[in-house]
């Protein structure tokens, strides 16, 4: 597979503006500004640890409060992951990976199935982190994988501090990721049905 799988997206609306680029075979370099301090954080613990290329750039309402903000940048990323993506042919598919953080231990499974899924067992003990509302997690995910045809389970199997339990998430996230988008070796699609 020599092509370099890459995906672009320009979302614009009322609330935000955003462009995201990923190459998915790029060795994790990340440009990401979303605003947010805390978010960006999390986003280049996502690019780094996935081995995912991304630039993040997003204006959004934040004189509102972070939700659009965040819940859009995972509808983008998404629809950016999933154009990199293409068919989705002679890719490993799943992956799974535990990530402990100091006291937070998590795990993420995840199947780039074309069949969006989100299960997120997660509890978070504060409301935010900076500005970094920690209940748009959930939202965070739910748009990322709805968007790029994922079917994603979260849980946060025990921790204390909020800043190390949502690091763990994204972490695990990147991880599992990193193992599924893997080309097999095969260049067939894993699926019973031939494809996805």
């Amino acid at each position: 597979m020599d092509n370099i799988r890459t995906g672009e997206v320009r979302r614009q609306t009322k609330e935000t503006d955003i462009y995201i680029k990923v190459t998915l075979d790029n060795k994790g370099a990340c440009d990401i500004d979303t605003g947010i301090g805390f978010f960006d954080h999390m986003l280049t613990a996502l690019s780094v640890h996935s081995g995912i290329s991304m630039t993040i750039r997003v204006k959004g309402d934040l004189h509102v409060d972070c939700h659009h903000t965040i819940e859009d940048t995972g509808i983008a990323l998404g629809q950016a992951l999933g154009q990199a993506l293409g068919a989705k042919s002679g890719i490993v598919r799943y992956g799974t990976f535990y990530i402990p953080m100091d006291e937070s231990l998590a795990m993420a499974s995840l199947d780039l199935s074309n069949r969006p899924f989100l299960v997120f067992n997660c509890d978070f003990t504060n409301q935010s982190c900076g500005g970094y509302d920690l209940c748009m997690t959930e939202e965070f995910f739910r748009a990322f994988a709805f968007n790029s045809g994922m079917t994603l389970h979260i849980n946060l199997l025990y921790g204390s501090n909020d800043h190390h339990k949502a690091e763990a998430v994204y972490k695990a996230v990147a991880h599992a990721l990193k193992e599924a988008v893997r080309f097999s070796g095969d260049g067939k699609t894993l699926s019973t049905k031939g494809v996805l």
